[in-house]
């Protein structure tokens, strides 16, 4: 597998991961939850309410651009096929288990039940806006964030070959 085919498989992985988790939902390492196992149903009804599959499809939508720069020796018809290939059903049921692992049944039907009232509703009916504002606002901190720092060694460059020449000239009047 190449550099790029990884970097890939990384990047789309810890995007789905973000994506799949309703916000607002906080977990914790170690919960000792086996003896209150949230079901799988249960589960996946927070998703479904959560558009949380579909949520997930659309930041590969929106990160295609961003992928292709990765893999730019790609055809159009791999990321076509790649795209053909997103399913939000099957995303869900990938992270069951892991909700399962960190929250209890309790937890589940609190959040599915706050997701019932007219907060969780607007934040359900939001959220697709928020997250994709959220990842502009990410993209442009990013290129802000990679131009100072761009600026800075390219400053750092030119101090150097500055001294640098000031050596050569100072060497060449001391022979």
């Amino acid at each position: 597998m190449s550099i790029e085919m990884l970097k890939l498989k990384v990047l789309i992985t810890c995007i789905l991961l973000v994506f799949l988790m309703p916000f607002g939902v906080s977990t914790q390492a170690d919960t000792g939850i086996e003896s209150d196992l949230a079901t799988s149903d249960s589960i996946r009804l927070l998703m479904k309410k959560t558009g949380a599959g579909n949520m997930g499809v659309q930041a590969m939508n929106q990160l295609l651009p961003t992928l292709k720069t990765l893999v730019p020796d790609a055809p159009e018809k791999f990321w076509q096929d790649f795209m053909a290939e997103v399913d939000a059903d099957e995303l869900i049921e990938l992270v069951v288990p892991i909700y399962q692992k960190y929250l209890s049944q309790q937890d589940i039907d609190a959040i599915n039940t706050f997701y019932d009232t007219p907060a969780g509703k607007n934040l359900i009916k939001q959220q697709p806006l928020i997250m994709q504002a959220s990842m502009l606002a990410g993209q442009q901190w990013g290129k802000s964030l990679a131009q100072k720092v761009i600026e800075k060694y390219q400053t750092e460059r030119e101090q150097a070959e500055a001294l640098n020449e000031k050596s050569k000239k100072e060497s060449q009047l001391s022979e």
